[in-house]
């Protein structure tokens, strides 16, 4: 007899079907599992024959073939442990098939309890769009996969408990839709930030627009501060920007029973030793990188010059297409990776160069050597170049309090909701990621303006990507403004935010 049990498997970010088909034949005993299983997929016979006895069930004394389809894509992972344990018991009759339109995952312990997998939302979403009515998922994943809509969850604690659910004797509930709790934590709040009200006016239009900014300054001015407050002037994520980014940190094993949900924005600041691999995703068998745990969120880089050469390159392409492609024998996965590129560094390499104190002992070819590290490439990607300059004395002990991140954020709200009038109907969501047409159609300038450009193409060395970013930025400006215009005033803002000559003073 030949039973199959649906049940859901993983490629890259992405659920899939798979069908768990058990056969039980005459012959020797035997246990094999075949559809390109890894070495977790195969070690599941284990957990299965000691889950079954440990239920007071008999294990077959039988050949037991499991077939997991489709066999064309490897399986990876304990998630199989639990659709495997009900087809086999299911061909030797000791309970009916499970209803053709449930699937089941999960992992076994020896003793027969359930213990959480990574990756249950993207496996919820699939199983919705496959017409699966009745989920069943470890307790522990209940939450998450509740967010997923068209599902009924159940979450199992054990075997038995689900053996006798689908007996009919003691029927489980379903899991409740998980919900927000209201308030949630605090993040850091610009309110602490005395003084750079320049660098606060920057980070506010990086965050109007999307844009991505490249700090600098010597050590203690701030710019680590001031970026990891950056999360809190951005707007509120959407349902659909939330659970794209949870998707990503529930595969990367980031999310939990008590957090099911991502409801802030994503802020990922690995340390500078991190891999090009790490950074970007991969692997022999892709998991998504820090890039893409940044999707709809920000990505922040300090120490900028000291990652290594080719993990800054591997920024390139995904800042241009929001999105990392990567190819292995495995297969090749998609990973989303729209972010907003905030990158901190110093001066020079001792850090002073331009401080009040004069204890810069660097000269001009070790600045250029630094600042060299840096490709031009990478540095022409980024929207806007600041200065952090050292906090004075008197900033740091005026007793009135900064503005808030709240009042900020309203403003940027504000623009927000300006863009997406203009953008809608298009998968466009922000001024920094429109494209040259739009930048044509929504960043008109008039005369004044068009001298100003001309004067900055022509002095500073611009390129066509660069001429194109500082339109975004000016166009952010004229949001935040509440203008439909973009006069000079906005665009000589713009303008100065692109003066690359800070990195050689």
């Amino acid at each position: 007899m030949v039973v199959t049990i649906r049940s859901l498997g993983l490629q890259g970010i992405r659920g899939y079907e798979v069908a768990v088909e058990c056969a039980l034949s005459g012959g020797l005993p035997a246990f094999d599992v075949v559809g390109l299983p890894d070495a977790a997929v195969k070690e599941s016979r284990e957990r299965v024959r000691s889950a079954i006895k440990a239920c007071d069930a008999k294990f077959p004394v039988s050949r037991i073939t499991i077939n997991l389809a489709p066999a064309a894509l490897r399986k990876e992972g304990t998630v199989y442990d639990l659709p495997i344990l009900l087809g086999i018991l299911a061909a030797q009759g000791d309970i009916d098939p499970p209803a053709e339109d449930a699937a089941f995952l999960g992992e076994l312990s020896l003793g027969g309890n359930l213990r959480p997998v990574t990756g249950v939302l993207p496996m919820a979403m699939a199983a919705a769009r496959a017409g699966i009515k009745e989920l069943y998922v470890p307790a522990e994943n209940a939450a998450e996969a509740t967010l997923a809509d068209g599902l009924t969850v159940y979450a199992v604690a054990d075997v038995s408990a689900l053996l006798e659910h689908l007996r009919g004797r003691r029927p489980m509930a379903p899991a409740p839709v998980w919900t927000p709790e209201g308030g949630g934590e605090a993040g850091p709040d610009f309110s602490e930030v005395m003084g750079q009200e320049n660098v606060k006016r920057a980070l506010e239009i990086a965050a109007a627009g999307g844009h991505n900014i490249l700090l600098i300054g010597s050590p203690g001015a701030g710019k680590s501060m001031l970026a990891r407050r950056l999360p809190s002037i951005l707007p509120d994520m959407t349902r659909q920007e939330a659970l794209e980014a949870t998707e990503i940190w529930s595969v990367a094993g980031l999310t939990d029973r008590r957090h099911p949900l991502l409801q802030r924005r994503p802020f990922r600041s690995p340390h500078h030793t991190v891999s090009a691999v790490a950074l970007a995703g991969g692997g022999a068998f892709p998991r998504p990188g820090e890039i893409s745990l940044a999707h709809n969120g920000v990505l922040f880089l300090d120490e900028l010059p000291e990652f290594h050469k080719d993990v800054m390159e591997v920024l390139r392409q995904p800042i241009e297409d929001g999105e990392v492609t990567i190819t292995r024998t495995a297969g090749t996965v998609r990973l989303p990776s729209r972010f907003m590129l905030v990158a901190a560094m110093n001066p020079c390499r001792c850090g002073w160069r331009g401080h009040p104190s004069g204890r810069c002992t660097c000269t001009d070819a070790m600045v250029e050597k630094y600042v060299s590290r840096i490709s031009g490439p990478l540095l022409d990607r980024m929207d806007l170049h600041v200065e952090v300059p050292s906090v004075e004395f008197e900033a740091m002990r005026r007793r009135e309090t900064p503005e808030p991140s709240s009042a900020v954020k309203a403003r940027v709200d504000a623009a927000r909701r300006r863009q997406a009038e203009r953008f809608q109907g298009t998968e466009v969501a922000c001024n920094a990621n429109m494209t040259p047409a739009m930048v044509g159609q929504y960043c008109r300038l008039d005369d004044a303006g068009e001298r100003i450009l001309k004067a900055a193409f022509d002095r500073m060395g611009l390129t066509a990507r660069s001429h194109d970013r500082i339109l975004r930025v000016a166009r952010t400006i004229a949001d935040l403004e509440g203008e439909e215009k973009i006069t000079p005033a906005h665009l000589a803002e713009a303008v100065q935010y692109r003066n690359t000559d800070i990195l050689r003073r």
